[in-house]
């Protein structure tokens, strides 16, 4: 493995980590599945553009939106990881919980130039059932924010990357 790639995967790992002592600290959810991705991005491009990373917080933001009103519209009460019935009306509510929120934050990242990919895992994570509160709606914004500040503080400045 060459050193770029021994020093980008340690700066995705140190992001994580960060989020995870978090998480350990608190006993919340700083971890969950779209911070992986989120970290693997903010370590391959080592940016510090201000726009850059506003748009990685306002994509998981309008992700976490999208997720809510969705799941509290169709799958309120219901969560993925439960024995659901095939063919149910409650796994039919989840699924189009899901499909709507997708939707709703694709739509929004697009109209609002705030397009971050892993968002769309927090759509489904919160859409979903995994974390359907405002309250952990705002702990994953939270999150994400402490991941980017991680981010900004141990990267030296470049140029932004075309996204």
């Amino acid at each position: 493995m060459d050193r770029h790639a021994v020093q980008t995967s340690l700066h995705a790992a140190a992001l994580l980590a960060v989020t995870g002592v978090v998480a350990w600290l608190t006993g919340t959810p700083f971890v969950f599945p779209s911070l992986g991705p989120t970290a693997y991005l903010l370590a391959t491009q080592r940016t510090r553009a201000r726009d850059r990373l506003v748009r990685i917080v306002a994509g998981h933001a309008i992700g976490v939106a999208a997720g809510l009103a969705a799941y509290r519209l169709l799958g309120s009460g219901v969560v993925v990881t439960a024995d659901l019935a095939p063919r149910s009306p409650a796994l039919a509510a989840l699924v189009a919980s899901g499909v709507i929120a997708l939707a709703l934050t694709s739509a929004g990242m697009l109209a609002s130039d705030a397009v971050h990919p892993p968002a769309c895992a927090t759509t489904l994570i919160v859409s979903l059932g995994l974390l359907p509160s405002v309250r952990e709606g705002l702990l994953i914004l939270v999150a994400v924010s402490v991941l980017v500040g991680a981010h900004v503080l141990t990267t030296r400045a470049t140029p932004d990357v075309a996204t």
